[in-house]
């Protein structure tokens, strides 16, 4: 069978289709501009490459340009969509609804346009996708929730100390982001450990980034929050800062609007982005190379933000046993790693620090036999998480 795997933003559409005999990649790509005159489709099948400029002014144009694409007949993969067992979603915001994915419904998505507000920049195109596919192909699908891996978190992990109506009336309390990633991570160090039954912690490091604490398979917390925002510093998010400054930027910069300023300048603006003028941790560790020294700042503030996180998960777990790195620059990044393993003996973390500087993007042990805590980097594939959910329902 195969699976068409759909994660929507709000001007993106990222695919991939899955032949889950084998777990093969058929093909994936990207449509990109979503909603601007420049629209184009990246597609990628095996080895070879296509950009494609078309027309797609909405989420609708670009789902129905991306299924004649998988049937073309010199770049497809499909002899016809009828091939397609059926698609699953990535969606943002599960809320409280769904601590597992689900196969979508009338009801499903109704509870989706319920949460809505949780997830307003992704939620959106989330859902449109679902209704439109369901017109458009007529197959199961299945919603994957970003959340649903981080419902297992106690109440004193999850809510905040904010009055006890305003979470009841409109649900505001931690939820965590990476929910897949943190999942397919999670279960391949239980297969290297050998058992389900151990303290891990899973380190997701990308241009988004957040942390999990897992205890004997379940979440029990993660960095992120509410929205992306909270938690580590990223490439353009600020992550944890004190709310106060807000009112003081705003009047400062002429920001009129909170809800703007929130996902222009906290979500877009600030992070690596704000200290370096670049959000890539590529682009930003060369410029430190190169003796800057905002470069500089910004990369001890990122590592230093992660170690902390570490430290406090291991103190709610009462001990870690197992760490794991993952996300582009936790699989790709040596440098970014061994700048945040450093010093960290007395967790009982000791990093071979050859097999790092020579571990890029497959699944290694980058810790030293001493060492009393395991640290594995794995790369992660959401997709396949995805696809996988999707196929459990239908096969």
């Amino acid at each position: 069978m195969k699976i068409l795997v759909v994660n929507a933003g709000s001007s993106s559409l990222k695919f991939q289709v899955i032949d889950m005999t084998d777990e093969s990649v058929l093909c994936k790509g990207v449509c990109e501009r979503i909603g601007d005159k420049e629209s184009f489709l990246n597609y990628t099948k095996g080895d070879k490459k296509f950009k494609i400029d078309y027309a797609m002014p909405t989420h609708k144009e670009a789902l129905m340009f991306l299924l004649e694409t998988l049937v073309n007949p010199e770049i497809g993969v499909l002899s016809s969509l009828d091939e397609i067992g059926a698609v699953g979603h990535r969606v943002l915001h599960g809320g409280e609804d769904f601590d597992k994915s689900v196969l979508v419904t009338d009801d499903v998505l109704a509870k989706c346009h319920k949460n809505e507000p949780l997830g307003p920049l992704h939620m959106p195109s989330n859902i449109l996708c679902m209704e439109i596919l369901k017109d458009l192909l007529g197959k199961p699908q299945v919603a994957v929730f970003d959340t649903s891996f981080h419902q297992t978190m106690p109440d004193y992990a999850y809510r905040y100390a904010l009055p006890d109506e305003d979470y009841k009336e409109m649900k505001i309390r931690k939820y965590g982001f990476h929910g897949t990633s943190h999942k397919f991570v999670s279960k391949i160090a239980s297969e290297l450990m050998g058992t389900e039954r151990f303290n891990l912690i899973t380190c997701h490091l990308g241009n988004g980034a957040s942390l999990a604490a897992i205890k004997d398979g379940k979440c029990i917390d993660t960095s992120m929050g509410f929205t992306p925002l909270e938690g580590l510093v990223m490439g353009t998010r600020t992550g944890d800062i004190d709310p106060s400054v807000i009112g003081i930027i705003m009047k400062k910069r002429g920001y009129s609007d909170v809800t703007e300023f929130v996902n222009t300048y906290l979500n877009k603006k600030s992070g690596l982005k704000g200290l370096t003028g670049d959000s890539d941790m590529r682009a930003v560790t060369e410029l430190k190379e190169n003796g800057n020294d905002n470069a500089r700042l910004a990369l001890d503030m990122f590592a230093y933000r992660v170690k902390k996180y570490i430290g406090a998960y291991a103190a709610a777990l009462n001990g870690v046993d197992c760490l794991v790195m993952t996300g582009g620059i936790g699989e790709n990044s040596g440098a970014a790693r061994e700048m945040i393993l450093e010093n960290m003996e007395y967790l009982g973390i000791i990093l071979d620090k050859n097999k790092n500087a020579t571990t890029r993007g497959k699944v290694e042990l980058i810790s030293t036999p001493e060492s009393k805590v395991k640290v594995y980097v794995i790369p992660t594939n959401e997709e396949l998480v995805i696809a996988r959910d999707t196929y459990s329902f239908v096969k």
